[in-house]
């Protein structure tokens, strides 16, 4: 017989017993659909991990301080201690002493209650140097960030983030607008473009940036001398580690400490992102062997109904026996319906993911990323999920003697 008719008679089967096979493709469905999914919520968390990360800065490394101890002895974490200052900073801008590193931002920074008009707002203000756009690969979406004059004078300028332009101009342009931080009126000269990411508890897009003498000398942030972060740009990617050396050696320099006993900490994107990668990758591989379990109860199941179907046909098989099929036909038309069932499933259970990678994103605020060599390898799965559960119940049809399965009732 040939391969059309046999996969002719197993689709009138499945046809025949519609309600069976609609909880047959059910099983394989919800498996395929959380396999795709799963995937796709790994692969959306990574590309937005490393976007986060990115929006940092180019080639960056972060200096941050080291920690502090009560009178108790309770010591905090790392970037509790007031051990950076801006002349650290400084330093670090010397070519003889890093030749690797191209650019240097210092950063203080506080939350501060502003207000512009009757509209108050609490964010974070950053004061730096005119170098903290190019370091951290931030532009502006209007206005201007400010110069190297306005930051020798001190002047009462700032750029502000979208969010943060959002909360007190509603509806209206920013720049050109006067808010007051600590009683201090500061004209809005420009408008961060928005990187969309966050850091730590932080939202990126919720700052104002001042010039650091300003922050010191009419703010009160870091008026102590003292920085909560270094930003660093080296020269190229392949001068990230050089550059990493020359500040730590640097530092332990200046510090008059080991690096056994050091009061400050470096990290650099690629750290966070092989870390942030790896909790990103466990996560996936967890939820994606939940997702599995799913799918091999979707198997059993197809397997159970194929028995069922088995013994229910047993007058069927052995009249298409006596009448010459041979096993191998018989073997061949309940694997065909096996591997149909599990396709049919999988391609639901494919559509259901590509539907939830749209909607999702919408419910838990998370992005899902899919890709067509994953929704190809699932329909690979749902098709050996259909031979591995069709193999024994279409061996057991195949073996059933002519004489025994006509004489059954």
């Amino acid at each position: 017989m040939r391969l059309t008719e046999t996969l002719r008679i197993a689709l009138d089967a499945i046809r025949t017993h519609r309600l069976r096979s609609l909880l047959t493709v059910l099983g394989i469905w919800i498996g395929i659909a959380s396999v795709v999914l799963t995937v796709g919520l790994g692969q959306g968390a990574s590309a937005s991990v490393k976007s986060e990360i990115s929006a940092l800065g180019s080639n960056l490394l972060i200096i941050s301080p080291g920690s502090t101890t009560s009178t108790s002895g309770v010591r905090g974490g790392f970037g509790s201690a007031t051990t950076l200052t801006f002349d650290d900073a400084t330093a670090l801008q010397d070519k003889d002493v890093a030749p690797d590193i191209s650019a240097v931002a210092p950063v203080a920074s506080s939350s501060e209650v502003l207000t512009a008009g009757t509209t108050t707002w609490t964010s974070t203000v950053v004061g730096s140097t005119p170098q903290w756009a190019n370091v951290r690969s931030r532009t502006v979406s209007s206005g201007r960030f400010f110069t190297e004059d306005e930051y020798n004078s001190g002047a009462r300028v700032a750029v502000l983030g979208e969010e943060t332009v959002s909360e007190l101009f509603s509806g209206g342009s920013a720049v050109g607008q006067t808010i007051s931080v600590n009683g201090t009126d500061l004209t809005v000269i420009g408008v961060l473009a928005s990187t969309g990411s966050t850091s730590g508890t932080s939202d990126e897009d919720d700052t104002v940036v001042v010039p650091y003498t300003t922050g010191q000398q009419r703010l009160g942030i870091g008026s102590t001398g003292s920085v909560s972060t270094i930003y660093l740009q080296a020269k190229d990617s392949d001068a990230l580690s050089a550059a990493y050396q020359e500040a730590n050696a640097a530092l332990l320099t200046r510090h008059d400490v080991t690096s056994d006993d050091a009061d400050f900490s470096i990290t650099s994107q690629q750290s966070l992102l092989t870390a942030a990668t790896s909790t990103s990758k466990t996560l996936t591989i967890l939820l994606g062997g939940i997702a599995a379990i799913s799918l091999l109860v979707g198997g059993i199941g197809v397997m159970n109904i194929m028995l069922v179907s088995v013994s229910e046909r047993v007058r069927e098989i052995g009249l298409r026996k006596a009448l010459g099929a041979t096993p191998r036909v018989i073997r061949s038309q309940f694997l065909l319906e096996a591997i149909a069932l599990s396709v049919v499933g999988g391609l639901l259970g494919i559509g259901v993911g590509w539907l939830g990678a749209v909607v999702l994103p919408k419910l838990i605020n998370q992005p899902v990323t899919l890709s067509a060599w994953a929704s190809a390898g699932a329909l690979f799965v749902a098709i050996g999920v259909g031979i591995v559960a069709g193999v024994y119940p279409a061996g057991r049809a195949a073996r059933l003697a002519p004489i025994d399965a006509l004489r059954s009732e």
